[in-house]
């Protein structure tokens, strides 16, 4: 990387938090309100005025501050990506049921893509659980909790699928494979249930050493993906596709993607 591109992904990585502030202001402000109003999308998901406040925030800040950037996010739609312009990803609230119901696992996802596809800086914001976890390619993953200093993050060590902790968002959108991951349930360590971000960041954190979700779009997981990787972790689709464009994720320390991978796959097994 050359000292311009260096500075500039300093200048990147400061302003994602910045983004990160303008979120959380909003999303707390909005959180367990009375008088929160929540839709219905076409896809039989929910989305509150909360969800579109803070995109189309992040989206004015982001046409102020970097005009020639692209931006892609939930709820405003995702312009044509093909050309040579860089990316903002854009996940206002990842996990709008929980945030619908109270309950305080749901993050703002903000991710920056060069225009090949790939992920170079990546922030998660979860202000009702008090953690943000941030990454820049190159310069490793991170977590602040309650506002504190930041401490470097890494994946687990565990080698072996006998010995590993997984989390998975539910048991639905596996298809074919479904059979599979429930066999593997009873083979391996521990499994919960935990879901969404969180799943991902345990696994970047070196809590959790698997998590897996089968049906996802590319703001769930574009943040997910570098925070995880430069964590030490692999991140890629069930397929084994590497990073967020493949439609699903899963996410681990490495040591286990390939076990994990024959396991719900057996058309990869030798």
């Amino acid at each position: 990387m050359s000292q311009t591109s260096a500075e500039q992904l300093q200048k990147d990585f400061q302003l994602v938090h910045q983004l990160a502030d303008l979120a959380d202001a909003i999303t707390m402000k909005r959180y367990q309100s009375l008088d929160l109003i929540i839709e219905t999308k076409p896809d039989a998901t929910p989305v509150t005025d909360a969800d579109k406040a803070t995109e189309e925030a992040i989206r004015e800040f982001l046409a102020r501050e970097r005009p020639n950037d692209l931006v892609a996010g939930e709820e405003f739609g995702v312009p044509d990506l093909t050309g040579d312009q860089r990316y903002w990803i854009i996940d206002p609230i990842d996990g709008t049921k929980n945030f619908v119901r109270g309950v305080p696992t749901w993050a703002t996802l903000i991710a920056l893509a060069e225009p090949n596809g790939e992920i170079i800086v990546g922030m998660v914001s979860s202000p009702a659980l008090f953690r943000r976890w941030f990454a820049a390619k190159g310069e490793g993953a991170f977590v602040s909790v309650n506002g504190e200093e930041a401490k470097r993050i890494r994946t687990s060590q565990v080698k072996n699928l006998s010995d590993a902790s997984i989390s998975y968002s539910d048991l639905i959108g596996w298809g074919e494979r479904l059979n599979a991951f429930i066999d593997l349930q009873s083979k391996i360590w521990r499994t919960r249930g935990i879901g969404d971000f969180w799943s991902h960041m345990l696994v970047a954190e070196g809590s959790v050493d698997l998590a897996v979700e089968p049906q996802l779009a590319l703001w769930d997981m574009a943040a997910l993906d570098i925070i995880v990787r430069e964590a030490g972790g692999q991140f890629t689709n069930i397929d084994g596709q590497p990073g967020p464009h493949g439609k699903s994720a899963i996410s681990s320390n490495g040591l286990l993607h390939d076990q994990f991978l024959e396991a719900i796959n057996p058309a990869m097994r030798n």
